[in-house]
């Protein structure tokens, strides 16, 4: 029988220094943002009122910052992990110009690195993907690693590149779209009076509130941002699995996560960067998902009185609330109840 379907990259398939390009682009739409806050629940007010977006320089509300994130990893699945069995990390994330309802992603990738496992069946890829707008500027640059099955055990495996990642993103490079004026900023309309200056390093903000994550929940998230990996979809294929099910999308956790941190944060106007993070155990439908977060540093930004970075761990639990986690050291092994581990940087206002 021929065949015209694309069965997706194995890990002896990639080679150091291939550039995969990805399709399909995709316009994202306001029925996107509205299924995503059906989702996820964000309350942030600049993803949620024009006005408000306008009052910080915008022309509209742009997308969330993590929709955005899924739109253009979603473009990169189908060559990088259709075959994967999971996606273990992230690093060097710039975020670059908002998108907005009407914009169209296009995504490329260049593999970076790969170390095949000792288990002679999988093996590690690293890449680095770039996600632009229809005018070519770009809106997400990051890498990431991801487990990925052989296809033929006995097949070759590619030369061993391990690749050295960026620990953190300079604050000189990340970029602040936004103006703000004393007279304008409505701290009440945004949900909280704390602004950057509030925080302190080495704080930490328990968010609070859980949210239960339902098969049909994140299977339907993971198809609007057509991330096609197996693993998320096929219950027949999984059953055999080594979870016997479905897995949830990584991203689906760092949206809730996210999304949860509205508690305490409210005044984050947007992702500026990821510097790093890692997914420490998988989710399943069902589980319920909690998330704390520590404030690793407060950076101005150059030249900005008006708005500053605020660099922040986010840690997610499922089935455990983070009033009675007991913390967790980023260098100890990760508790069990530890899903993600998320180091990144938020835009906020400064009192000006």
């Amino acid at each position: 029988m021929t065949t015209k379907t694309r069965p997706g990259n194995f890990f002896e398939d990639f080679r150091t220094g291939q550039t995969l390009v990805h399709a399909p682009p995709r316009t994202i739409t306001e029925g996107d943002v509205a299924v995503y806050t059906a989702l996820f629940g964000p309350r942030f007010a600049i993803h949620s009122s024009d006005p408000f977006a306008q009052s910080l320089g915008l022309p509209r509300a742009p997308v969330d910052s993590m929709l955005a994130f899924h739109m253009v990893f979603g473009r990169t699945v189908a060559d990088v992990s259709l075959n994967a069995i999971a996606n273990l990390g992230y690093a060097g994330g710039r975020f670059g110009v908002p998108v907005f309802p009407g914009d169209t992603i296009t995504a490329d990738s260049k593999v970076i690195g790969l170390k095949p496992n000792k288990d002679g069946k999988t093996g590690v890829v690293y890449v680095n993907s770039t996600g632009l707008n229809q005018r070519g500027e770009t809106v997400l640059d990051y890498c990431r690693w991801v487990m990925v099955r052989k296809r033929d055990v006995n097949a070759p495996n590619p030369e061993t590149v391990v690749p050295e990642l960026p620990t953190s993103v300079p604050v000189a490079e990340m970029l602040c779209p936004l103006t703000l004026t004393r007279d304008r900023y409505q701290a009440t309309r945004a949900g909280s009076e704390f602004l950057w200056d509030d925080y302190a390093v080495g704080e930490r903000i328990d968010h609070v509130d859980g949210m239960t994550i339902e098969d049909a929940e994140h299977m339907l998230a993971t198809r609007l941002y057509q991330n096609t990996a197996k693993v998320h979809f096929n219950q027949h294929v999984e059953r055999e699995g080594r979870f016997g099910k479905r897995i949830v999308y990584g991203g689906h956790v760092i949206s809730l996560a996210r999304a949860l941190s509205f508690n305490g944060l409210a005044n984050a106007l947007l992702v500026a960067a990821i510097h790093g993070g890692r997914h420490t155990a998988p989710c399943f439908g069902g589980d319920t998902v909690y998330a704390w977060s520590e404030v690793l540093a407060k950076d101005p930004l150059p030249g900005r009185g008006d708005i500053g970075a605020l660099r922040l761990r986010t840690v997610a639990t499922k089935d455990r609330a983070c009033a009675d986690f007991p913390g967790h050291d980023a260098s100890a092994p990760a508790d069990p109840a530890v899903v993600l581990d998320l180091d990144y940087s938020v835009l906020m206002p400064r009192r000006i």
